[in-house]
C-alpha cells in the first residue's frame, strides 16, 4: 500500500465519509446540465477516492462541480480528496460552501472544525464544534475535540511566558503537546524552532520550519530561514536547494538573492578544491581553500573543513612545518578529528618524530578502533618507533625520509669516501672505519632499492635476519668486492666470517 493510499485509508476509516457519500450518491442534482454525465463523474470520482487514486478522483469532482455548482455533496467529496492530499487550505472553501448550501449537514461542519483545529484557528474551531453540539448534543467527536481547545489556549499562553524567561526546554514540551493537535499551525512550529535553536538543536529546528513553507502561501521567509539554518550547520548543498525555492517565488528577494550568491561562490570554491585534491594538484587546492577561508572565516563547520583539507594537502606535499601547523589548528577546533590526527601522525613520521606519531594514531584508534587505516597506521608508527631505536638508514646517510634517490647516492658517495678504511692508518681506526663503512653500504643498499626502502618505511628492516625469518647476511658469509666510487681509483676488499 502506498503512503498516499494509506493516508486516504486512515482518513476514511476515522470518519465514515464514504458511507455518507454512498448513501447520498444518488441524491439528484439540482438544475445542472447533462445530469447523467455529472452522475457518472460523481460515481467514478467516488470509486477512485475509495481506491486512493486521489488526483484522478479530483479531476472528476472538478468536472461535476463545473456541471452543477450548487450540489453540496460534490463539494463535500472534493473537500474529502483535498484533505486526503493534505491540502487543507483548498478543502476549507469547499466545506464552507457545503455548509452554506446545506446548513444542517453536521458532518461537513465537524470536518471544517477539525481543519480549523489542526490549523490552530481555535476560535473558529470552537464555534463550529459548539454549533454541532447545539444541533446534536451527543455528538462524541465534537465533544472530544472541543475539550482540547481550552488546554491548548492555556499551553500557548504559558509557552510565551516561558520563552520570555528563557525556559526553552519547558516551552518545547508544551509546544509539542499543542502541535500534536494543531499540526498545521505554522506559528507553533516557528516558536518551537526558535526554542530548538536556543538550545543548539539546529536540525530539529529545521524540521519544524520546513513544513511551514507549505503551510503559508509563497512563504519565502521560511525558505530563507531553512536555507540559512542549513548553511549555519555546514549543509551547503541543502542550503542552496532551499534558497533556490525562495528565488523561484521571488527572483530578487532581498535576503535570498545575496545569500544564494554567497553560498554558490563558496560551494564553487569547495568543489574546485576537492577536484584539485582528487587530481593530486595540492598547491592549487590550497589556493582555493584559503580563498574559501577568506570568504567564510566565521562559521565553524566551513572553517574546519577548509583547514582540514589544507592540513591534508600540506601533508601530501610533505611540507612538514605547514602540515603540522594546520593540523594543529584543526585539532584545536575539534580535538577528536580522526583524519586530522592521521594526517598529523603521518607528518610526524616524515619528521621522524615517531613517538608523537604513535600518540596521534593511538588517540585516533581510541576514538574509533574499527577504522582499518587507523589500525594499520598505528602498527606502522609503532614499528618505526621501535626501528628508530635500533638502526636508522636515513640517519646513517644523513638524509631526510623523503630524500630522492640521487640525494641518497650523493650522500652515500660522500660518506663512503670519508670513511673508506684506506684513509686510516692504525688498526683500531681501520676497525672503526670498517664498521662505519659497512653501515653506510647497508644504508645505501636499502634506500636505493625501492622495494627494500618501502619495507623500511613501513617499519621493517629488510636486512634484519629476525624480521626476514632467517639468518640473512646482506653480504653473505664470504668476501665481497664493491667499488663505491666508480672510476675514482678506490678499491677495497673485505672478508667476513
Amino acid at each position: 500500500m502506498s503512503w498516499e493510499t494509506l493516508g486516504v485509508y486512515r482518513l476514511l476509516s476515522s470518519i465514515p465519509l464514504v458511507v455518507i457519500i454512498v448513501n447520498l450518491q444518488y441524491e439528484g442534482s439540482e438544475g445542472g446540465a447533462n445530469p447523467q454525465e455529472i452522475d457518472q463523474h460523481l460515481k467514478l470520482g467516488t470509486q477512485l477516492l475509495s481506491a486512493g487514486q486521489l488526483a484522478d478522483a479530483l479531476s472528476h469532482f472538478h468536472a461535476a462541480i463545473d456541471g452543477d455548482p450548487d450540489n453540496y455533496l460534490t463539494y463535500f467529496r472534493r473537500a474529502t480528496v483535498y484533505l486526503a492530499m493534505g491540502k487543507s487550505r483548498q478543502a476549507l472553501p469547499d466545506l464552507s460552501r457545503v455548509i452554506q448550501l446545506k446548513p444542517d449537514f453536521t458532518q461537513a461542519r465537524v470536518q471544517r472544525a477539525n481543519v480549523y483545529l489542526k490549523q490552530g484557528k481555535l476560535n473558529d474551531a470552537e464555534n463550529d464544534y459548539m454549533e454541532v453540539l447545539r444541533v446534536s448534543p451527543n455528538h462524541e467527536d465534537a465533544k472530544t475535540q472541543l475539550g482540547f481547545i481550552e488546554p491548548i489556549r492555556e499551553a500557548v499562553q504559558e509557552t510565551d511566558e516561558m520563552m520570555t524567561q528563557g525556559r526553552w526546554n519547558e516551552a518545547i514540551q508544551l509546544l509539542t503537546v499543542a502541535i500534536d493537535k494543531c499540526v498545521w499551525d505554522p506559528s507553533l512550529r516557528e516558536k518551537r524552532a526558535q526554542c530548538y535553536m536556543e538550545i543548539g538543536e539546529h536540525f530539529k529546528a529545521i524540521n519544524d520550519i520546513k513544513p511551514t513553507t507549505k503551510m503559508r502561501p509563497d512563504n519565502t521567509e521560511a525558505y530563507f530561514r531553512v536555507s540559512k539554518m542549513y548553511y549555519d550547520v555546514g549543509e551547503l548543498e541543502d542550503s542552496l536547494t532551499e534558497v533556490r525555492e525562495c528565488l523561484k517565488l521571488d527572483p530578487d528577494h532581498k535576503s535570498c538573492f545575496p545569500h544564494y550568491k554567497h553560498a554558490k561562490k563558496l560551494n564553487k570554491l569547495y568543489n574546485s578544491a576537492q577536484n584539485f585534491i582528487n587530481e593530486g594538484r595540492y598547491e592549487e587546492a590550497i589556493v582555493k581553500l584559503e580563498a574559501a577561508l577568506r570568504l567564510e572565516p566565521e562559521i565553524w563547520a566551513y572553517v574546519l573543513w577548509s583547514k582540514s583539507k589544507i592540513c591534508k594537502s600540506y601533508r601530501e606535499l610533505k611540507d612538514v612545518p605547514h602540515a603540522i601547523k594546520n593540523c594543529a589548528e584543526v585539532l584545536e577546533m575539534d580535538e577528536n578529528n580522526i583524519e586530522a590526527l592521521v594526517d598529523r601522525a603521518e607528518t610526524y613520521i616524515l619528521a621522524e618524530e615517531f613517538e608523537r606519531a604513535v600518540e596521534d594514531y593511538q588517540k585516533a584508534h581510541d576514538i574509533d578502533n574499527n577504522l582499518r587505516h587507523v589500525t594499520e597506521g598505528l602498527e606502522k608508527a609503532k614499528r618505526l618507533l621501535k626501528q628508530s631505536q635500533k638502526r636508522d638508514y636515513y640517519k646513517i646517510l644523513g638524509v631526510k625520509r623523503n630524500a630522492r634517490k640521487r640525494e641518497i647516492e650523493k650522500a652515500y658517495r660522500k660518506l663512503a669516501a670519508e670513511w673508506h678504511p684506506d684513509n686510516f692508518r692504525s688498526e683500531e681506526e681501520k676497525k672503526i672505519a670498517e664498521k662505519k663503512f659497512i653501515e653506510i653500504a647497508a644504508a645505501r643498499e636499502v634506500l636505493a632499492d625501492p622495494e627494500k626502502r618501502e619495507k623500511f618505511d613501513n617499519g621493517e628492516d629488510p636486512l634484519d635476519p629476525e624480521q626476514q625469518g632467517g639468518g640473512h647476511n646482506p653480504w653473505g658469509n664470504h668476501g665481497f668486492n664493491f667499488n663505491p666510487f666508480g672510476g675514482q681509483g678506490f678499491n677495497f676488499k673485505f672478508h667476513f666470517n
